[in-house]
């Protein structure tokens, strides 16, 4: 019999891309979400339970059930701006949430886990490629509370041998290739699946927060990073746990940067349709560039990011967003 893997938030939207990796490379995706924000018919390369991170016992009853040998943690609350407004949300959600679900790990002698952290625990750092000894200095709370759940796995690796691997990355986009799954989210915040709403008339028109940023066209500069490529990693991340090896972090990215007004220019060449555009004002919380340094990814995991380029980003987005049935 194939080993279960518990996936927490395994219905949203990495959630249920990284079930469909495991699924290819023989595991058996266990989906642990609260279907709040994640979507239940994303749910199809293994069963559904549902429950809270929130209640212990909920947890619990799934790792009984299913007797995971890891742990791969994607659920939390990941708006920035939501974050700056209501910071005590995020504290509580995000980190009682893991505390809950690394304690009951330990508690199953689960000790392999691997953790979606994000290039938010570097907060505001103009100017340098990031890498995994970058200072964390998060500025907002989703951030923080991010860097709060790196700090409890490394407390616990210490105290009851939880082995761990993280993975801090950045903006991630793109859908499956094959387009079972894809993006959407209630409300939709990302930049793609955004602007491709607007070029098809869902939305009257994407806004621009912010256009006098230090950058070259004034706009926030991120780094792109290919949903299943990002899967991927954790399928290579959660096999380094199972062979014995020690806890790690890693960058995912591609080390490119990309401002909004150059993914809105792709966006057009890719769909040959113009992106209607408004301006609006920068937002609470958001850096001006965020580029990531992924060389150890690559080197130590093997990580080969092969459809982490603007056009494929933005064709499976398409693809997907283009299906008859795909609600927005």
């Amino acid at each position: 019999m194939s080993d279960h893997v518990l996936v927490t938030g395994g219905a949203g939207y990495i959630g249920s891309h990284a079930c469909k990796a495991l699924s290819q490379a023989g595991f058996v995706p266990v989906a642990f979400d609260n279907l709040t924000t994640g979507w239940a018919d994303a749910v199809r390369f293994g069963p559904l339970a549902k429950g809270d991170l929130l209640d212990r016992a909920s947890i619990d009853a799934a790792i009984a059930q299913y007797r995971p040998v890891a742990i791969m943690h994607f659920a939390a609350l990941s708006l920035v701006g939501e974050s700056m407004k209501n910071p005590g949300l995020y504290w509580r959600t995000n980190v009682t949430g893991a505390l809950n679900l690394i304690e009951a790990s330990v508690a199953a002698g689960i000790k392999s886990f691997v953790f979606s952290s994000t290039c938010a625990t570097y907060g505001d750092q103009d100017g340098v490629q990031l890498d995994e000894s970058t200072p964390q200095y998060p500025i907002n709370a989703y951030g923080g509370s991010k860097r709060a759940i790196e700090d409890m796995l490394r407390d616990f690796g210490a105290s009851d041998g939880l082995k761990s691997v993280i993975f801090r990355y950045f903006n991630v986009a793109g859908a499956d290739p094959e387009g079972e799954i894809g993006e959407q989210h209630r409300p939709e915040t990302h930049l793609i699946p955004l602007m491709l709403d607007a070029i098809e008339g869902k939305r009257p028109a994407l806004t621009v927060f912010g256009s006098d940023y230090a950058t070259p066209d004034g706009t926030c500069i991120r780094d792109y990073v290919h949903v299943m490529d990002l899967v991927d990693a954790h399928v290579l991340g959660l096999r380094w746990l199972l062979e014995g090896k020690p806890s790690r972090v890693f960058n995912l990215g591609t080390g490119s940067g990309f401002s909004v007004r150059e993914v809105i220019r792709w966006a057009g060449q890719v769909t040959n349709r113009e992106v209607p555009i408004v301006e609006g004002p920068r937002r609470p919380g958001d850096a001006v560039a965020l580029v990531s340094g992924s060389s150890r990814a690559i080197e130590e995991l093997g990580w080969n990011p092969t459809r982490s380029n603007m056009r494929d980003m933005i064709l499976d987005a398409w693809r997907w967003a283009s299906k008859p049935e795909y609600q927005g």
